[in-house]
């Protein structure tokens, strides 16, 4: 059996905004729970649901082990992850759902 893969990400409420990072083997899936609001607790308190920053990687361990170690990052470090990829802060979803 092939091993799942993972995708570590970032939402954000606005331009350095509020920040929301989490893994998930399921990345449509989970940001589309994010924007309906159905994901209780922090991201919908906070209207957190700008796809900012992505990283995929081959196993979804492998993911959980980088998000855990962008958990410890400072603020700052994680406005740079985003801002070397997606200076305008656009919502990437639409990217990723549609494959461009």
């Amino acid at each position: 059996m092939a091993a799942k893969t993972g995708t570590v990400y970032l939402l954000a409420s606005e331009r350095n905004g509020t920040l929301y990072l989490g893994v998930t083997g399921d990345l449509v899936g989970r940001i589309s729970k994010h924007k309906e609001g159905a994901t209780r607790g922090f991201s919908k308190r906070y209207g957190v649901d700008r796809l900012v920053w992505l990283e995929e990687h081959p196993r979804i361990a492998d993911a959980i082990v980088r998000e855990k170690q962008i958990k410890t990052w400072r603020r700052a470090w994680k406005l740079e992850l985003i801002e070397a990829s997606n200076p305008g802060w656009l919502d990437l979803y639409e990217r990723v759902v549609h494959g461009g």
